[in-house]
């Protein structure tokens, strides 16, 4: 381009807006890489994946409301069905001329690796930002380190790294201007689940600034050399061996170019902001002997170490890696003090069987350009977001003063196996008195306390000039898990990338973790403790651990407490305490002056809720006004220094694991665990039925049995997402040894239970109180009534009682019925899932039905989470120790994974039919119970007592022949897979229906005997709610903020297109009839079955709530917005109409059902305007499905 700017420059110049002004706001590291990736970004190329998800939320929902790039343009927003796919869309967009972006992370980021290295070959200037993540290897993490992007350095992308959410913001434009202006793709990374979702005050980029300094002419240079059939070129060309080689090495030059690019841009910025960047910055003394290097989060830590150290006199220093493909070895040696005698490497990843992590090895390599190269170690630490503290970067400095320093170690971990761990000492405050304010909440998952500490930070760092920050910390539930809200407030930049180990103020909102967690002991003498508890000041003494009371008096705490559930109720919140305790928050804390706390808190309010209506805004309002006047001075008194406890609870019976492993995990003391406990268990194996040893107690309200109504249908059980309501049939003898309070009836309609009596017994310490049982009950008055958990203790007894003490007995009543699935037990208990949740219900009845003999292939979701996080499993046995064999691959593998398990497993048995017909042939004494075995080979129902009759002959065996003997011997040593097994395959829609359809489709295709299993919530419910293509037309999802404008996938008809598989629509709250049926049939068919479930989902945000949940379902049915049917090919067969429909015409509203949910109500407040056309064309969306299954229903 010749004299001047180019055209797109200025229209910029003329035309565009300023857009925004240099202004300080609070948010965390994804919103500030959305932030200034915005600017530069006209095409985004996006698929959900946690923690990354956040900034394709945000880019989507500013461009729904109409913000402008730098280019003048709102953002084009593309989700795809994989990573893989949003790869594919970005070079695609990239190779036609637009600026291009995606988010991503961990297994999503190695996705992308394929067109990683087309777009750098191509040399695109797009622009990946990662959320850096763990990668799954002997179990899923989705938390923190460098794994997924060290997979990446081959690729040729630069990889630069962000260390803090404020270098976020700054860095994230500095890869984006490199990018243009060096033809080299970008991965711009910082810390998942630390920098991700830390939220810092931080200074924004004035987009008008990078207009400035944004490389025009490199700008149109790209675009006039996209594809374009005005000038033809021809790209992605196959090459041989004559000239590939060369070709690659032609790019060398763009590379070499490229550091010096970014350093200009990094000056630019250093000059836009104040803020210094380099490739490499040093931090420390000048004269430092003992330096780190080190990239990511950690940095900001180790710099508030090295302050503590060197205002002791003690010379050490950190060097921060920006820049680290490419790797300037130069620029590295110069940020390096000369005076530096000895360093320490810090990787966040692990590279098994490497001779170093890569950081070390890039750094060692570079020594060798040293004129006097220091000693260098190498240490890992931090895997999956381990928390990273000031004790653990001092212990580095002092294995630094050693005269050979320990290399290869490990930080933060007791390795007691390999003893590669350093030695850390007591934590350290490195703060110091800088006036820093650290608070600590203990909440329940979905009690909203996360999301009011979220508007607190908000407040205080957007009104005041003080520095905020925060981070949250959860367990793997969902839902009805622990929450740790961690805050800092101060007068100074905060740099505290940890937890918060020694509080000013901490907040119990669950009055029960008194007895689950140590709470008090992070908390500073003088310190504020504020219990969220229903008890008395007088009850507190009976109530109260003397744990914690030593701590309350030794460390004279203000202690206070606040009845915030009750508060709650009365204002009609139900459980949501989050802004009672808010308020009652900033009235102790004393952070800024409450009468402009109360204003912001309803500002916030009115921010956060205005899409919920005036109702959800005013009773917000009243929590506040309550909550500031709510808590209660409790004096502590001065014996409670040397409390004891009066008697020690009684000790359940727990296996060694558990007291080992799972108890500390449960307790919040995993940490400590050292690497000796999984000696035996390395490749990540958990024992079955763990969940049932928590007994948290959590729920406000659980159900009371009233057996005086009970019509005994059992349907209070079957709808139990937590297995924690069950019938039991005991004997007169098992009822005269039962516990006092122990009451049974008679039994109702059940054949073969003469004898027995009857009981619906609930385990009030695992229910999560989500009353879905109670609201179920057809009884007349409700058998089932809801009452506060402290009126049930003696049911705790009872449970157990039922448990341990009662045989099972034989189902008197048909197993594939609604009342007699619930006299078999419940092989999935006491998982992590929400209360009320739509998906486990369905997951418990199949293993009900067939758990004994379950494979089980679980996509990465919600059901994997809730079914498979450590420590609590909730897949468990049965009397004969026969359960569920569930393991979880990956999130896209899912349906192949599966069909993996098949085909092994029918290839073994297959194997064992040989033997045995061999071993027919040499003795036919045999034949009888083999032919039976190979009869009953593939019937589910009856493989079990042939099995067992050919092992008892078998075990009895006299026969000499030694070829029959070796036979035996084989067949008993594989007796375990004698028995049918029956394959499953769990996922929910975003699996189903997105990333996992292309193999889905596969497996089905291929005739095999699997059974699949889909929970359909109509979103990606784990990662927060996004569109799939589940969605229906007009609802309001992550990635559809403006509503979803292309109607539902119709799965089932695509997967009947085939003609052999089993497909059905299943609604448990509309037909629990046709639901077991379902089941029994799809199971019992010799091929495969497809099973779509529909699920709520708290993602849906429900009218009356999650314990309306099963009530939802049947609206959904009778509004029409949901189908119930089932295709049967072996009905084909017998010359009958294959399809069955089982729902029934439309009776309710179907505009009624949909404004009953907030994903869809929301649309009328947020965009009015196409609210109406897309619930119109949702409706018709819908009669259109109906009217299509009813012609196959009607067809001969």
């Amino acid at each position: 381009m010749k004299n001047g700017k180019s055209k797109l420059v200025k229209e910029f110049i003329f035309k565009e807006e300023k857009f925004m002004s240099k202004v300080m706001k609070t948010m965390d590291g994804n919103e500030a890489a959305a932030f200034a990736s915005y600017a530069f970004t006209e095409v985004a190329g996006i698929f959900p994946i946690t923690p990354s998800s956040p900034m394709a939320e945000k880019t989507d929902d500013w461009a729904a409301n109409g913000k402008k790039n730098l280019f003048g343009q709102t953002v084009k927003v593309v989700e795809m069905q994989s990573e893989a796919g949003a790869a594919g869309t970005v070079h695609g967009s990239l190779a036609a001329g637009a600026l291009t972006t995606t988010y991503t992370a961990s297994q999503g980021l190695l996705l992308m690796i394929p067109n990683m290295y087309k777009i750098a070959g191509e040399l695109l200037p797009g622009v990946f930002h990662v959320t850096a993540r763990a990668l799954a290897a002997q179990a899923l993490s989705i938390f923190g380190d460098h794994s997924d992007v060290m997979a990446c350095r081959q690729t040729g992308f630069a990889m630069l790294v962000s260390n803090s959410v404020q270098e976020v913001m700054d860095l994230a434009s500095v890869a984006h201007l490199s990018a243009i202006k060096g033809r080299v793709p970008f991965l711009h990374f910082f810390d998942g689940f630390r920098t991700s979702h830390e939220i810092q005050k931080v200074e924004c980029i004035d987009y008008d600034e990078l207009a400035k300094i944004l490389d025009w002419d490199a700008l149109n240079t790209f675009k006039r050399n996209a594809l374009n059939p005005e000038h033809p070129v021809i790209r992605g060309t196959a090459q041989n061996p004559d000239i590939y080689f060369q070709a690659r090495e032609a790019a060398n030059k763009f590379y070499d170019a490229l550091p010096a690019v970014v350093e200009q841009y990094m000056k630019e910025i250093s000059r836009i902001t104040g803020r210094n960047y380099d490739l490499f910055n040093y931090y420390g003394a000048a004269d430092a002997e003992r330096v780190i290097i080190a990239m990511g989060s950690a940095c900001e830590a180790i710099e508030e170490t090295i302050d503590y150290l060197t205002a002791k006199g003690e010379k050490v220093g950190l060097v921060k890696v920006h820049l680290f493909r490419p790797f300037v070895a130069e620029k590295l040696l110069a940020a390096i003090p000369k005076t530096a005698k000895k360093i320490a490497v810090l990787d966040r990843t692990k590279e098994p069987g490497a001779l170093g992590e890569p950081l070390y090895q890039d750094v060692c390599t570079a020594m060798y350009e040293a004129e006097q190269a220091p000693v260098v170690v190498a240490g890992r630490y931090g895997l999956g977001s381990k928390d990273v503290t000031p004790a653990q970067f001092i212990a580095v400095y002092e294995n630094l003063k050693l005269d050979k320093p320990q290399n290869h170690f490990t930080m933060g971990i007791v390795d007691d196996v390999t003893n590669r761990s350093l030695a850390i000492g007591e934590e350290v405050d490195v703060t110091g008195d800088d006036g820093t304010i650290s608070c600590k909440f203990w909440g329940l998952g979905a009690d909203g306390t996360v999301g009011a500490n979220k508007n607190s930070i908000k407040i205080i760092g957007d009104h005041t000039d003080m520095y905020a920050q925060a981070y949250f910390s959860y367990d793997s539930k969902k839902s009805g898990g622990i929450t740790q809200s961690h805050l800092r407030f101060g007068k100074k930049p905060i740099r505290s990338t940890y937890l918060v180990k020694t509080a000013n103020f901490v907040a119990c909102h669950k009055q029960e973790y008194v007895h689950l967690y140590d709470m008090v002991s992070d908390l500073l003498p003088g310190g504020t403790f504020l219990l969220n508890t229903v008890w008395t000041p007088e009850e507190l003494e009976k109530q109260l651990p003397a744990s914690i009371k030593r701590q309350l008096a030794e460390k004279k705490i203000n202690f206070y407490t606040i009845n915030g559930t009750d508060i709650a109720k009365e204002i009609g919140l139900g459980n949501r305490i989050n802004t009672v305790l808010q308020a009652a928050f900033f009235k102790l804390a004393n952070i800024i002056p409450i009468e402009q706390a109360v204003e912001y808190m309803k500002a916030a309010i009115t921010k956060s809720y205005g899409k919920k209506g005036d109702t959800i805004l005013n009773m917000n309002y009243a929590a506040v006004d309550k909550g500031v006047d709510g808590a209660v001075k409790i004096d502590v008194p001065a014996e409670w220094a040397n409390a004891v406890d009066e008697e020690a609870k009684a000790e359940r019976p727990k296996t060694d694991f558990v007291k080992n492993v799972v108890d500390p995990m449960n307790a919040q003391e995993g940490d400590k665990l050292p690497v000796s406990v999984f000696n035996g268990r390395e490749d990540g194996t958990f024992p079955c039925g763990t969940a049932a040893y928590e007994k948290r107690g959590v729920a406000v309200d659980v159900p009371e049995w009233q057996p005086d109504k009970c019509i005994q249908c059992n349907q209070c059980s079957y709808v139990c997402p937590h297995a924690s309501i069950r019938p039991f049939l005991l004997t007169e003898e098992e009822v005269a040894s039962a516990p006092e309070a122990f009451n049974a009836v008679a039994p109702k309609g059940l054949k073969g239970a003469e004898g027995l009596k009857y009981r619906m017994q609930v385990s009030v310490l695992d229910c999560l109180g989500c009353g879905s049982c109670a609201e179920v009950c057809p009884a007349p008055g409700k058998a089932l009534i809801m009452k506060p958990l402290a009126t049930q203790e003696a049911e705790i007894a009872n449970w157990d009682y039922a448990i341990d003490k009662v045989a099972p007995k034989a189902n008197p009543a048909n197993k594939g019925t609604v009342k007699g699935s619930q006299f078999e037990q419940p092989l999935l208990e006491f998982s992590g899932a929400c209360a009320g949740c739509g998906e486990t219900p369905y997951a418990k009845l199949v293993t009900q039905l067939f758990g004994d003999r379950m494979y089980v292939a679980n996509a990465t979701g919600c059901s994997s989470i809730w079914g498979g996080s450590a420590p609590s499993m909730p897949y468990t046995v049965n009397k004969d120790g026969r359960g569920p064999a569930w393991a979880n691959s990956l999130f896209e593998d899912n349906a192949e994974y599966g069909l993996g398990m098949l085909s092994a497993v029918k290839q073994m048995r297959n194997g064992l039919k040989d033997k045995l017909e061999t071993l027919k042939g040499i003795d036919g004494s045999v034949s009888a119970v083999v032919d039976k075995w190979i009869e009953t080979m593939e019937d589910g129902e009856n493989s079990r007592a042939a099995s067992d009759a050919l092992v008892e002959a078998l075990t009895n065996y006299a026969g000499s022949d030694a070829e029959a003997k070796n036979i035996v011997s084989y067949v008993l040593e594989n007796k375990d897979q004698l028995a049918k097994k029956s394959q499953w395959i769990f996922g929910g829609d975003g699996w189903a229906y997105d990333i996992g359809y292309g193999g889905l489709d596969h497996v089905l295709a291929s005739g095999e005997d699997v059974n699949v299993l889909v929970f359909d919530t109509e979103v990606y419910s784990n990662t927060g709610g996004q569109s799939s293509k589940s969605t229906p037309t007009g609802a309001v999802a992550q990635f559809a903020a403006s509503g979803k404008r292309i109607k539902k996938k119709d799965l089932g008809m695509m997967a009947m297109s085939y003609g052999y598989v089993y497909v059905a629509q299943v609604a448990m709250g509309a037909d629990k009839n046709q639901l077991v049926k379902a089941l029994v049939e799809a199971e019992k068919y010799h091929g495969p079955s497809l099973i779509i479930a529909y699920a709520p989902c708290i993602n849906h945000g429900l009218k009356g709530g999650m314990s309306g949940a099963q009530n939802e379902i049947k609206r959904a049915v009778e509004a029409g917005y949901w189908h119930m049917y089932r295709f049967n090919p072996e009905l084909k067969a017998e010359g009958k109409n294959p399809f069955i429909l089982d729902s029934k015409e439309p009776t309710a509203s179907f505009r009624d059902f949909l404004l009953s949910e907030v994903r869809y109500s929301a649309l009328q407040r947020t965009f009015p305007e196409i609210a109406e056309e897309l619930f119109q064309k949702s409706e018709e969306d819908a009669k259109n499905r109906l009217e299509s299954y009813k012609k196959m229903a009607e067809a001969k």
